[in-house]
């Protein structure tokens, strides 16, 4: 979907991925695995997660393209009390956000792009972190059956395409998931943490 097509939807109607901090980012805050850094959240949507974030410890900034959620985020932080920067802008080719961060969070832009343009995401995050940073990635996941096929890259990732695209440049842990069950929506996803790698391939 079109950036405009997010904001109408924010700002007219609930969306149901808006369900507040998601648990395995609690999980991994809460357990130490993820420090208090300076942190950016990739497509923040009304900025839960990184309020959450910014409530324990971190230095955040929150992007998304679609202008109606980052109204929403601001509401929501300046009711929150706390100091989260929320920025318009688009994760294939963001411009006046600089890096690097300690820790980046997506949840949910990757599996929604186009194969074209999660390269350019890639080169986005590269930009953004640096070597020690940590990623996490939270995408649904599964083998596209038949019916599937002609849009299933605007929905989800297929099995080995994180461990592909990240892995020249990251080490990957998969620290959740759901295993394929056609009876859910989603029926797969999986979220991996990651933590860049000191030298990069030539």
């Amino acid at each position: 979907m079109k950036a405009w097509m997010y904001s109408t939807w924010y700002r007219r109607f609930p969306v149901p991925w808006d369900i507040g901090p998601r648990p395995e980012l609690i999980e991994l805050v809460k357990s130490g695995r993820i420090k208090p850094c300076r942190a950016i959240d990739l497509g923040c949507g009304t900025g839960s997660n990184a309020i959450f974030l910014a409530q324990h410890g971190f230095e955040v900034t929150g992007v998304d393209f679609a202008r109606g959620a980052i109204e929403k985020a601001v509401a929501k932080r300046n009711a929150s009390g706390v100091n989260v920067e929320f920025a318009v802008g688009d994760l294939t080719d963001l411009r006046g956000v600089s890096g690097p961060f300690g820790f980046a969070l997506d949840y949910g832009v990757l599996d929604d792009l186009t194969h074209k343009d999660r390269a350019k995401y890639v080169d986005t995050l590269l930009k953004l972190t640096a070597p020690g940073s940590q990623y996490l990635l939270w995408c649904f996941e599964w083998a596209p059956r038949w019916w599937e096929r002609p849009w299933h890259q605007f929905m989800a990732l297929v099995p080995g395409e994180a461990e592909a695209r990240f892995g020249p440049y990251f080490d990957i842990d998969k620290v959740a998931g759901q295993e394929f069950d056609s009876s859910k929506y989603p029926p797969a996803f999986s979220a991996y943490l990651m933590r860049r790698r000191l030298h990069l391939p030539n």
